[in-house]
């Protein structure tokens, strides 16, 4: 089985994230910066003088591909260890399984092609 984790967590995060996934030797990472909103719908600033909505929040984006359910649980362990700060805002972890993988490379598939 092959399943793939994404990870939505703030961008101060980012530093401890990657570095729980390599204490545990999850080394296989794809790092994005997005944008997005969830139950706070962004928020108010005060910029001089004035408040501004910000509708959207600077996120960073962690997609994980692992080979087991075990593999799949030690990484969002780690992740939702690294992430929590107990405040709106933390994000959200999502897994699902993966129908194929194929290495461009060499063309492997499957458990072959992660390794």
């Amino acid at each position: 089985m092959i399943i793939k984790v994404e990870a939505i967590v703030r961008e101060e995060k980012l530093e401890d994230v990657k570095e729980a996934l390599s204490k545990i030797e999850v080394n296989g990472i794809t790092v994005s910066q997005v944008m997005g909103a969830g139950m706070q719908k962004g928020l108010t600033e005060l910029v001089r003088g004035q408040e501004i909505d910000i509708p959207l929040l600077p996120k960073i984006k962690f997609e994980i591909v692992v080979s087991s359910e075990e593999w799949e649980q030690k990484t969002i362990q780690a992740i939702q260890e690294a992430a929590f700060t107990g405040e709106v805002g933390d994000g959200k972890i999502f897994s699902y399984d993966l129908r194929s993988v194929q290495r461009i490379r060499t063309q492997e598939t499957g458990y072959d092609a992660l390794n």
